[in-house]
This record gives C-alpha cells, sequence and structure tokens, in this order.
C-alpha cells in the first residue's frame, strides 16, 4: 500500500478549534483541521505551517507535535503529523481546497460531519489539554487510526 505524508494543525483559541470543510478529496464534505499533504523535501512542521496558512490565511506561532495518526485512504495510507497551536494570529479566511473555516466547540462539532480522526482529537485535547492554563502540551496525545 502506498503511504503519503502528510500534516495538520490543531488549533485551540477560547476553547474551540479550528476546522476547514474539505473542498476536494476522500474528505470533501467533511470538516477537519487544516493540513494536507507534505510536498518533496519537506518536514512535517514546514507541511504543517503551510498547510495552515493556505488554507485559513491564519499565521501560526509555536508548532507542538502531538501525534501520528495513521488514515486507510483508497489504496493508500496517510500518515499524519498532527502538530498543536494556542497562538495563531490573524483572522480565519478559506482558502486553497477549504470551502469553509471557523472555530468551533465541542458541542458544535457534534452537529457537524467531522473525520472521525479530528473528533477524536478534539476529544482528547480538550479533556486533557484546553483552557485558559494550557500553555504547552506535557505529553504527547495517543496516535489512533481512522477506518
Amino acid at each position: 500500500m502506498k503511504r503519503i505524508k502528510a500534516a495538520s494543525v490543531a488549533a485551540i483559541r477560547d476553547d474551540r478549534f479550528l476546522l476547514v470543510l474539505r473542498g476536494r478529496g476522500a474528505a470533501r464534505g467533511q470538516y477537519a483541521f487544516p493540513g494536507g499533504r507534505s510536498e518533496a523535501g519537506e518536514t512535517a512542521e514546514q507541511t504543517a505551517r503551510r498547510e495552515f496558512i493556505e488554507e485559513t490565511a491564519l499565521v501560526p506561532g509555536r508548532l507542538t507535535p502531538i501525534s501520528r495518526v495513521e488514515i486507510d485512504g483508497e489504496e493508500v495510507l496517510y500518515e499524519l503529523d498532527v502538530f498543536l497551536c494556542l497562538d495563531a494570529e490573524g483572522d480565519a479566511v478559506a482558502g486553497d481546497d477549504a470551502e469553509a473555516v471557523g472555530w468551533y466547540t465541542l458541542e458544535d462539532m457534534a452537529s457537524l460531519d467531522v473525520t472521525l480522526s479530528t473528533l477524536e482529537m478534539a476529544r482528547d485535547l480538550a479533556t486533557s489539554h484546553c483552557g485558559p492554563t494550557a500553555e504547552r502540551l506535557e505529553e504527547p496525545v495517543t496516535s489512533s487510526r481512522e477506518s
């Protein structure tokens, strides 16, 4: 099975998660953290920064690696490195393959079509690392697998 490296950013602001509505690809019509495939020669963090800016027009501050998620696609396996960002700057505007972008609580996410890996990660982060005192991640969030 072909492996594709990718990265995404779980950005949190005021206990809300930044999600984009996917406009293309396998997750079209679903909400997910901003992110995408790595380009040749990019590190996972470089991919995360580039995709975050392209899809949201926000500028990420510190990115902390929190997980690697393996997602089965059609005839491919995505190796997705997920980063946490608590200090994104600017106003979110959908760009690139994102049809929409917005900040959502876990309660909001329950009524949206959110990818399983995104929802699992958001729940983990909300229970262990969110809130006004969450300045840095103490331990990595466990990896999960989306089917």
